[in-house]
């Protein structure tokens, strides 16, 4: 792998841009490059080979390794479904209002508040168009 020399200061903006702790620099610098993401980020690509199980939600399966992601109030936040539940921050949550809700803290629509990534797409959709 080849490394990079940056300053304090880049450093900071790379870090600030990351949008949860797994996601990586390279991933912020293609983003702000607008390089196109690869198939599977790193993160779904691990979860994908480790086989596990899908989640399923109001009769909708996300299969293991579907990655989550919605932005409130100006940060964004990810989750992924992780061996039959959606995981975000170590917790695991049983429908997409209740990841929305802990988030929000009040009430809220979990299917228009996620957008979700199945390994293998390179596309994201409202997890609502899914059911």
């Amino acid at each position: 792998m080849t490394t990079i020399d940056v300053d304090f200061e880049v450093f900071k903006e790379l870090t600030a841009r990351r949008r949860s702790e797994e996601m990586t620099e390279n991933e912020v610098l293609r983003e702000v490059l607008g390089l196109t993401k690869p198939a599977l980020s790193s993160k779904a690509l691990i979860a994908a080979n480790t086989g596990g199980v899908a989640w399923v939600s109001k009769g909708v399966s996300f299969p293991h390794g579907t990655e989550f992601r919605a932005t409130y109030k100006g940060q964004q936040f990810t989750a992924i479904v992780k061996n039959g539940a959606l995981v975000m921050n170590g917790k695991r949550f049983t429908s997409p209002s209740s990841a929305a809700v802990s988030i929000t803290g009040n009430p809220v629509n979990g299917w228009r508040f996620w957008e979700c990534l199945p390994p293998g797409s390179t596309k994201w959709k409202l997890a609502a168009d899914l059911r």
